[in-house]
């Protein structure tokens, strides 16, 4: 693409064309979605491609033997599905103005509203001439591909300040974590909550075992072939109830059990030795991520049980310092996650509509940090204990 001093940068039409142990080497072994394992997962099995309006166009910027120095995942797109930060009305708005919205370009991880690093630096590299570079190759990038926007979503704060100080135009989100405070058993947990909050939780606890639902937590080789199969029908159950999207087929699955086993964790409901829910997490190097949740019916709790409670035993027994548990539901707030915000930046080749933006965003922005504060304040926890 451009060279810049001693390094080269070049665009990639797929993860399966950069050296895996290369790409690990930027993305670090802390973060599973920024993972070679995981992007190839989902390209290789068609649920992130062109074809499916995710054209990959990673960045990479290597040094003059060819070694990658620093990269970053990115995608020409021509919707705005399975992203989870919305711009829907951007893009309506663009459209009644006489533009054309689409393709746009999206440094992210597809279909994965978790935070972390977008700009993937080598350790041993100077971080900050390397981000500022692969910013500039992305502005460069959409400048050629003459797109309406460039989209980096779920940065950390400290890349999303770099990006912000670059040009791009910051916005906020929310979603809602549990943190660790050194717990040694759920109950430890429970003691810094309010009574009636740790009253209500042992019930619905109590609530799903007494329906007679067995619950296990698989790892590794313990989850074969069939779990994803169950696993798979489940997805498409909830896909459906919900009027969503199917993102992700069953060869993702299969190929994420193949090669990112030790980072799955899944929770399986039984009901007389038949599946009849489960909940995908996946494990970092300090947090667990809680990603999909598919049932074929029903349980009263089951979900709260599943997704939550058993996310929060498994990461007090892995010594893990939170739970991700994604952004909606204020529910998650009264069962100890608490609202954290998160991060996006944008990029919009119209002056004048990045103008008008960059005006919305501004009133978003304090909206949101109000709804935090608000939200934290209405928390379960006890009052001489609250959570920072």
């Amino acid at each position: 693409m451009a060279k810049a001093g001693e390094v080269r940068v070049r665009v990639s039409g797929g993860i399966h064309d950069v050296d895996a142990g290369q790409w690990d080497a930027c993305s670090g072994a802390d973060d599973p979605f920024l993972s070679h394992a995981f992007l190839s997962a989902l390209e290789q099995s068609g649920s992130a491609c062109s074809d499916t309006g995710w054209m990959p166009r990673h960045l990479l910027v290597e040094d003059a033997e060819a070694r990658l120095l620093a990269c970053a995942p990115l995608y020409l797109k021509s919707h705005s599905l399975g992203e989870y930060v919305f711009d829907w009305t951007w893009a309506d708005a663009y459209r009644r103005a006489g533009g054309r919205y689409y393709p746009k370009l999206q440094c992210a991880v597809p279909f994965t509203p978790v935070t972390g690093r977008r700009l993937l630096v080598r350790a041993e590299q100077p971080a900050g001439p390397l981000e500022e570079l692969l910013i500039e190759a992305m502005l460069e990038l959409a400048r050629r591909h003459k797109v309406s926007s460039l989209h980096v979503t779920f940065p950390t704060e400290e890349q999303w300040q770099r990006l912000c100080g670059a040009g791009l135009l910051p916005r906020l989100g929310l979603q809602y974590h549990w943190r660790n405070r050194g717990y040694a058993t759920f109950e430890d947990f429970l003691g810094e909550l309010s009574s009636r909050k740790r009253k209500a939780i042992r019930k619905e606890r109590q609530r799903v075992a007494a329906q007679g639902i067995a619950i296990e937590t698989l790892r590794g080789e313990a989850i074969t072939s069939a779990h994803w199969d169950a696993f798979h029908r489940f997805y498409l159950d909830t896909v459906e109830r919900k009027w969503a999207n199917d993102y992700l087929n069953r060869d993702f699955f299969a190929r994420l059990g193949a090669t990112m086993a030790d980072h799955v964790v899944l929770v399986w409901a039984t009901l007389d030795g038949t599946p009849v829910a489960a909940a995908l997490n996946l494990m970092g190097r300090d947090t667990l991520y809680g990603r999909l949740w598919g049932a074929h019916s029903d349980f009263k709790f089951l979900h709260f049980e599943a997704c939550y409670y058993r996310a929060i035993d498994f990461a007090i027994a892995h010594r893990l310092a939170r739970v991700e548990a994604g952004a909606q539901g204020e529910h998650k707030v009264q069962r100890g996650y608490l609202p954290q915000a998160t991060y996006s930046a944008h990029w919009i080749a119209d002056e004048r509509f990045g103008r008008a933006i960059a005006q919305y965003l501004a009133e978003e922005r304090r909206s949101v940090a109000r709804e935090i504060a608000a939200l934290r304040a209405a928390g379960p926890y006890r009052r001489e204990r609250e959570l920072e």
